[in-house]
This record gives C-alpha cells, structure tokens and sequence, in this order.
C-alpha cells in the first residue's frame, strides 16, 4: 500500500511524523465517561455535562476530552496583563558559569516563587522555593508553555483539573500547556527546578516504536508513569481566579464555576509523574555519551537524568568524561546529590553553564583520579539546548564569578 506520494504507508508513519503526534505516554481513562464521543452524556437530572476537547496542535496533536458539570467557558472577567517575562542580564554568552541555585530568594506561592534564570526563545530554566500552598480558590494555567518541575526537595500534591498527583523528592512532573492547576506543598522545605518549554515536552524518539510505545532498550517504560488520581467533582459556583500565561503576561481571568467540577476524562494528553530514581542507567564498557542519560526531549532542547550507576568495565577505561565541543548546544547541568565525579567544588542546587562554541571537560585531576573507580552515587539533571541561552540578572546575582577559571587549577569561591 502506498500513499499519493507512492511511498509506502508505514515509511511514511516512522519518517515523517513530527514528534509531537506521537501518542504519550499512554492511552487512560479515569471517572465517567460517555461510550460513544461527542454524543448525549446525562447527568442524574436529565441535564447535559459539558464536554471539552483538551487538544494540541489544532486537531491534529495529542489530546483529552473532559466531561464538566459547568460549561468550562464562563468568564466573568478579565484583568490587565502583567508582564513576567525574564529580564535578561547578559545576552551573548561566551563564559562558562556557576549559578548557586540555592542562595536564590524564597517567598509565597508556587507561582511567586519562580526565579528564572537562564532563557531563550524555546525554554526558561528557573528554580523555586515555595514556603506556602497556593490559595485554595485560585489557580494557574500556563498557555504559553510545557512545563518539567523536578522536586529536588520536598513532598505536597499537584491538584488539576485531571486529579491530584502526588510528589516527592526526585519527581519529574511534566504537566501540558493548558492545565489548569495548583499547588499544595507539605510544610517541608520545598526546592524545585522548572523547565518551561516552547515546543512539546516527549520521550526519546529512539525509545519509542511508531506507535509511540516504549522499546525493550529504554531507560524506563510506561509502568513507571503516574497519572492522576480524579477526584470527586467540585460544583460550585462563585468567584475563582486563574492566572493565565500568554506571551510572557499573566492574565487572571476570573471563572463564574470551580474548574475541577470533571466527573471524568480519557485519551493521551495530561499531567504525569516520573521518578528520576526510576531511571535504569545504561553503562558501557567504555564512558557513554550523555544522549544515553536522555530522559525527555523536544524539537529545541533535551532533559538528561545522570543517576546512580556503575562505572566502566573496560580493563584501561577512563569513567570520567572526556573533554567535549558544545558547538550546537548550551549545556545546563543541576547537581541534586552525592560528588559528581568529573567536578570539584560543586553543591547540591549549583547549575554550570557551559555555552556552545568552546571545550569543557573534567577538572584538574579528577580524569586521573577517575581511574579504578567502580560505581557513582551522583544524582544529577542536564537541560542541553539548540540554541544559545541568556542569563538574567537574578542568576548574575547568585553567580561564583570565578568558575570559568576552574580549569586552570584555581579553586572558585567556596571550593577548598
């Protein structure tokens, strides 16, 4: 069988469909819902729930379909936008840097809390320190972006219009642009990294068949996935805020009924847990490349988790890292537990910045001292990007000014 291009049909399926209208992860249902779409669904007094196409790229992408007690479309009003865009502090980078992730400020909410920073036109990298639950009425949607939250410390619960996803420490939660959520973080000390994205956030294509399943030589498989638990539909009527980002502004629409009044759900696209700690490195004889610690990607950037493993087992081989040309990509490396091998001087929350265009590598001693070594306990997240990244001034002002000079043998602040 072939297409009007007279090329096969299934060359056509693997080639040319773009990432993002590969099924992930998985098919689910949860809650009520009618057996045939887009046909009459009543409610016990003979009223209609309210159906909503939750949908990516037009009606072609992934997508949900939800079922409401309230029509999902009655606005009451809208407030002038805010801008929130990053403010950039240096533009074109050509010097590799030391964000220290935790001297950055903690305040409020999960929203209020984001400190971007490092950007460019596909993503925005921040880390955040709520120090409380986001109000019980309100709530946020990002329309702008897919957003990767990795909670390096901390439990509490994401609440959606999907259900609650529980988390903990070492959590990915990858949560689509247009979900309505909030965040209802546990009092203790809270410390997440945020990575929202342009494009569509997915799997490895490497790791998936054509069907978008995940392969027998993937670092982890749908079983590892949590979906979100419903809840019991919330009916009720009144006055309830979401922020709403659009083009870097946040606009606070005010709704005239709760969004989590859903009494069910099903299809591809929703909010889904993954545990770094379920990631089944994969090791070599000799040093693996970083794409085999990929975890996520997109058509502008990629998500490496660099986990507990052992070394390799060749007889002369060198575990640490050789040094390496980011000619096409910025590198961002987030250091969570235990020493990372090939560097001195780092502390759990550090990022490093190593811009495309010039070498990095191990530093001093530690590409000898790597030698005999059998295992790593190091715990670590990399965002590599396509395109160059620009600093705020926020990270400008948590930076250790000397991390560039590091391969010299120089020790950078706080370094013994």
């Amino acid at each position: 069988m072939a297409n009007f291009h007279g090329m096969p049909t299934l060359a056509v399926a693997v080639e040319f469909v773009p990432n993002y209208l590969v099924p992930m992860p998985f098919y689910q249902q949860r809650g009520q819902v009618p057996q045939k779409r887009h046909t009459q669904f009543t409610k016990s007094d003979g009223t209609l729930h309210h159906e909503q196409l939750f949908g990516t790229i037009g009606f072609v992408g992934m997508s949900s379909l939800l079922y409401h007690l309230q029509p999902p479309t009655m606005v009451r009003s809208v407030s002038d936008p805010v801008d929130t865009r990053p403010k950039e502090g240096v533009r074109e980078n050509l010097t590799s840097r030391r964000v220290l992730g935790f001297n950055a400020p903690s305040s409020g909410h999960a929203l209020a809390a984001r400190v971007p920073l490092m950007f460019n036109a596909d993503c925005t990298i921040s880390v955040a320190r709520p120090t409380e639950s986001d109000p019980t009425d309100r709530f946020y949607k990002n329309a702008d972006a897919d957003e990767v939250v990795f909670i390096h410390d901390g439990t509490g619960v994401l609440e959606t219009m999907f259900g609650r996803l529980e988390y903990r420490p070492g959590d990915y939660l990858v949560i689509p642009r247009g979900v309505i959520h909030r965040w209802g973080p546990s009092n203790d000390p809270q410390r997440w990294l945020i990575v929202e994205s342009a494009h569509p956030i997915v799997t490895p294509k490497r790791y998936r068949n054509h069907f978008g399943q995940l392969l027998e030589h993937s670092p982890f498989c749908e079983r590892d996935f949590r979906t979100p638990e419903l809840t019991p539909a919330i009916d009720r009527k009144g006055d309830f805020p979401i922020d709403i980002r659009k083009e870097g502004m946040i606009h606070t629409a005010t709704y005239a009924s709760h969004p989590f009044d859903v009494v069910g759900w099903d299809g591809y696209h929703f909010p889904y847990a993954f545990s770094i700690h379920d990631f089944e490195p994969i090791t070599g004889r000799v040093h693996q490349p970083p794409p085999v610690h990929q975890t996520f990607e997109t058509d502008a950037f990629v998500i490496c988790s660099f986990c507990p493993r052992l070394y390799d087992y060749h007889p002369k081989s060198i575990p640490a890292p050789y040094n390496h040309s980011n000619i096409d990509s910025d590198e961002v490396l987030y250091y969570v537990e235990g020493n990372f091998m090939s560097r001195k001087g780092i502390s759990r929350g550090d990022l490093t910045l190593h811009p495309g265009g010039i070498p990095h590598g191990p530093h001093p001693g530690t590409y000898e001292g790597s030698i005999g070594k059998k295992e790593t306990a190091e715990l670590a997240v990399m965002v590599d990007t396509f395109r160059p990244l620009r600093l705020t001034q926020q990270a400008l002002d948590i930076e250790d000014g000397s991390y560039h000079q590091s391969w010299l043998g120089y020790s950078p602040k706080n370094i013994d």
